[in-house]
């Protein structure tokens, strides 16, 4: 979850984050967080601090207060020592300040990601395709494969769901940004790429007028 309030950097990041092969949520205020993150499961949450209604360095001191643990990483123009320390008295994880290295942010969520207690497979894989997810490594009969960020992103979302029919919109909302044109033929420029680097037996199946399957046959 991205909880920025400057459209342009809420973009940039979820965008940024999205391409490392994480699934985003994005808003611009601590209200409509708080609703997001009480409904669902997070394994990270990036926090400007200051928001429309009100410093988010409140909000996750009184949620730790709670027992909330889901970390924390607080993205913000406020540089003092003096800010950075209450970052991490009242419950954040990791604090960086603007302007910040895009590498280095998404490095942290990642990092957070995998403390957060919420277990995924590190390794995914179906048939003679094996994807090592932390080391974002692309292997079919043994042979490596060299993908794009956005290639890897919709190769990992189909795996984590095979066999079953993956919608074009849900694959833009999880492996795309907010301005990703829906018209465009992104999804199948990139499911085209896919095809072809993975080889045969052909893997990513269409579903007419639903998406995709990723499915032995």
């Amino acid at each position: 979850m991205i909880v920025e309030d400057d459209e342009n950097v809420q973009v940039a990041v979820a965008a940024q984050l999205r391409g490392a092969g994480l699934e985003v949520r994005t808003t611009g205020a601590i209200e409509s967080a708080d609703q997001a993150l009480r409904a669902d499961r997070y394994d990270c949450v990036v926090f400007d601090r200051m928001l429309p209604d009100g410093d988010a360095i409140g909000y996750v001191h009184t949620r730790r207060r709670q027992g909330w643990q889901v970390p924390v990483l607080f993205l913000t123009a406020r540089d003092a020592l003096a800010d950075r320390v209450a970052g991490f008295e009242h419950g954040g994880d990791d604090y960086l300040v603007k302007p910040f290295a895009m590498a280095e942010l998404t490095e942290r969520v990642l990092n957070l990601c995998h403390r957060s207690g919420i277990e995924r497979p590190s390794v995914l894989s179906h048939g003679d395709l094996v994807v090592d997810c932390a080391r974002r490594e692309v292997r079919r009969a043994g042979v490596l494969l060299t993908l794009s960020n956005k290639e890897f992103a919709v190769l990992e979302y189909l795996l984590t769901r095979p066999e079953q029919a993956v919608g074009r919109a849900d694959l833009i909302e999880h492996c795309w940004d907010e301005l990703t044109d829906p018209m465009a033929n992104v999804v199948e420029a990139v499911v085209k790429r896919l095809r072809r680097k993975l080889g045969g037996p052909e893997l990513i199946h269409t579903v007419r007028g639903v998406g995709y399957r990723l499915g032995a046959s």
